[in-house]
């Protein structure tokens, strides 16, 4: 690539940044960017990524063609094409520069670009594929399944959207797939271990989350070396008389749900060999399953189960966690592993389709047949508001595959949530308590016009009607001034 083909002024929108950016800091939560490896920033911009890697202390380096002209442009384990390709108005080179990334990465390409959502942001006129902005830079704005579909193109291989505007190419299929296990079933971590006994511990805690007993190659080192005197045979007896059944056994029906709802997404991609796939997900197949084609078998099934309208709607209906509406399942976030296995999956595939946003408490679900759809809602101050405002909302249509956007950061009256414990599991520990408010709430009388109460305006007026405030999570009689 020449500097001619940057001669732009594309340099004008790079933003002096102090700390991560969203999409490191979405890489680095995905586990995509470990110290152990070197890290590429292409098109840097200013550089902050930059140093804010190399604080944490990642081998971090940037090459923009304006700012950092002298960078190195050498093969890094994972390179990042932070809002680049947006600024480039002539297709041909877009795709050059996308593909120049993808040499350069050894692992993994992290691309991201601005969305359609931000067109009201951007001032400007339209100019090709784009906008041609007022301080005559450019703006192609992607679709959320677009900029998946062109990365997966040009590159040849199978990307996953980790979130709105943001696409993780892998030159190892291996790699792809652990991300999307840990999507399904996130790791717990292993517990310290200084001596037999916490190393015991640890491996209890192991199989009270897992559901199973770890093999030797899950281990930590630190506990394999603690460990290593005891036969398998009596390692199993001392963790076994320790570990609590009714968690065990718990974890282990999560677990089949898990590895089906894993099966079931990477079909979508086409599924490899049982030895292609995670070593703890090939492990949970060999704990679970008779064999890895019962497992698909059943995956299938699930997948089929998806399509059904009426099951889907039954099941949306008869989940015991969540609040079922005419048209659509709310749940909260804490309690989405708890809704059946087939719904589960209908979130899932608006995830992959179109990526997850960062911050989000209520996933929405809509019925069929009204439609088949997926929004993620953030409601900032769930624990702590007993009646959170919305602050925004991500839908993806999952007949089309559009999505949208939509902030209530500029809104005076947003709509906000009432019967918290509806949106949870029954057994989740603030649900109690938040049933309480909802029963003292019913008997004042403030749910007698629902249609009154939806958003912050009418849901005060109907407060000052009935002559009562809330104290955190307590309603009580208003108190006037004299």
């Amino acid at each position: 690539m020449t500097q001619q083909l940057w001669s732009s002024r594309r340099h004008q929108t790079a933003i002096g940044r102090v700390g991560l950016s969203l999409q490191a800091r979405r890489a680095l939560g995905d586990l995509q960017l470990e110290p152990a490896i070197r890290v590429l920033d292409y098109g840097c911009g200013r550089g902050g990524d930059v140093r804010a890697l190399q604080h944490l202390g990642l081998d971090a380096a940037g090459w923009d063609p304006v700012h950092f002209p002298d960078g190195r442009r050498e093969p890094a384990e994972v390179v990042l094409l932070t809002y680049v390709l947006n600024v480039i108005e002539n297709p041909a080179e877009r795709r050059e520069t996308l593909l120049r990334a993808w040499e350069l990465a050894k692992s993994a390409l992290v691309v991201s670009a601005r969305l359609r959502w931000e067109r009201n942001q951007t001032k400007g006129t339209e100019y090709g594929d784009g906008i041609l902005t007022r301080r005559r830079t450019f703006q192609h704005l992607y679709a959320a399944g677009e900029l998946r579909d062109y990365v997966e193109e040009a590159t040849g291989v199978r990307c996953v959207s980790a979130a709105p505007g943001i696409v993780y190419a892998f030159k190892d299929d291996a790699r792809r797939l652990s991300y999307l296990a840990r999507q399904v079933a996130p790791d717990e971590g292993w517990l310290a271990s200084e001596d037999t006994a916490s190393a015991i511990t640890s491996v209890v805690a192991h199989l009270e989350q897992r559901g199973r007993l770890p093999q030797l190659e899950e281990m930590p080192h630190p506990v394999i070396s603690l460990l290593g005197h005891l036969r398998p045979a009596e390692l199993k007896r001392l963790v076994e008389q320790e570990a609590d059944p009714v968690k065990v056994d718990r974890s282990a029906q999560r677990g089949v749900l898990d590895t089906l709802l894993f099966l079931a997404l990477e079909l979508f991609q086409g599924r490899g060999p049982v030895s292609s796939l995670p070593l703890p997900v090939q492990l949970d197949i060999r704990a679970f399953f008779p064999s890895y084609t019962e497992a698909c078998q059943r995956a299938d099934r699930l997948l089929f189960k998806l399509r059904d309208d009426a099951y889907v709607r039954r099941a949306m209906n008869g989940s015991t966690a969540g609040k079922f509406t005419a048209t659509a399942l709310y749940v909260h976030r804490r309690a989405l592993h708890r809704v059946p296995a087939v719904l589960r999956l209908y979130e899932q595939c608006a995830s992959i389709a179109a990526g997850r946003p960062g911050q989000w408490s209520v996933v929405r679900g809509q019925a069929p047949p009204q439609g088949r759809g997926v929004s993620w809602l953030d409601y900032p101050e769930f624990d702590t508001d007993p009646h959170p405002r919305i602050a925004a909302s991500y839908a993806v249509d999952l007949k089309t595959l559009k999505s949208s956007f939509t902030s209530y950061a500029d809104s005076t009256n947003r709509p906000l949530l009432h019967r918290k414990h509806e949106f949870l599991a029954e057994d989740d520990p603030d649900t109690p308590k938040y049933r309480r408010l909802t029963d003292a709430e019913v008997r004042a009388g403030l749910y007698e016009s629902p249609h009154l109460i939806g958003t912050e305006v009418g849901w005060e007026r109907e407060l000052v009607r009935t002559e009562r405030e809330l104290r955190g999570h307590r309603l009580v009689r208003r108190t006037t001034s004299t």
